[in-house]
C-alpha cells in the first residue's frame, strides 16, 4: 500500500490542486495525509457522479484535480464520465480502487467464481467507456502515480483511470 504522506508529496509535485473523493475502506486510508496541514484541497462528496463533475468544473476553471473512488463507484458515475471525458474532452485523472481484485485472482488461480464481481467488470468497463487505464502493482511508488499524471493528464491532456487492486 502506497503512504498516503507519499501520495499527497508526489501529487503536490506533479501539479495536482485538488483531491475530489468518496473514500473507501483502502483509499480512505491516506485521509489523515490528504486532509491534514501538509495535505492537498480536499473535495469529499456524496456520490461518484457528483464527483466527476465538480472534477471536470475544477479543469474547466483552469485547475488540476484528481478523482479517488471505488470500482463500484466508477459504475455508478457512467453518465458523468462519459461527457466530461467524451463530451467535453476533459483530461479527467482518476485513482480507482479495485475492491476485492486481490481475492478475484486467488480465486481464479484455484479455479473458483469471484467472490465480488466488482473485479469481474472493472477492466471490461473502463475498456468500454474508452479511458486508458494503468494497473498499480505491489512494487509501484507514489513516484510511479505521479509521473502517471504528469504524462496523462497535464502533457498528454488525456483522461486516465489509475487502478489500485485492493
Amino acid at each position: 500500500m502506497l503512504d498516503g504522506r507519499d501520495v499527497v508529496v508526489a501529487l503536490k509535485a506533479a501539479g495536482v490542486s485538488h483531491v475530489v473523493w468518496l473514500p473507501d475502506s483502502y483509499l480512505g486510508q491516506w485521509d489523515a495525509a490528504l486532509s491534514g496541514p501538509e495535505g492537498l484541497p480536499l473535495i469529499r462528496v456524496c456520490r461518484e457522479g457528483e464527483a466527476i463533475a465538480i472534477a471536470g468544473g475544477l479543469l474547466l476553471g483552469g485547475q488540476w484535480p484528481i478523482v479517488l473512488l471505488q470500482c463500484t463507484g466508477l459504475f455508478e458515475a457512467g453518465d458523468a464520465l462519459r461527457n466530461i471525458v467524451h463530451d467535453l474532452k476533459l483530461p479527467l485523472f482518476l485513482l480507482v480502487g479495485a475492491r476485492g481484485w486481490k481475492q478475484s485472482q486467488h480465486n481464479r488461480s484455484l479455479g473458483r467464481p469471484a467472490a465480488d464481481t466488482c473485479a469481474v467488470f472493472l477492466e471490461d468497463i473502463v475498456r468500454a467507456w474508452r479511458i486508458g487505464y494503468t494497473w498499480l502493482t505491489e512494487s509501484s511508488s507514489a513516484t510511479d502515480l505521479a509521473t502517471l499524471y504528469r504524462q496523462q493528464a497535464r502533457l498528454a491532456k488525456q483522461a486516465h483511470c489509475v487502478l489500485v487492486p485492493e
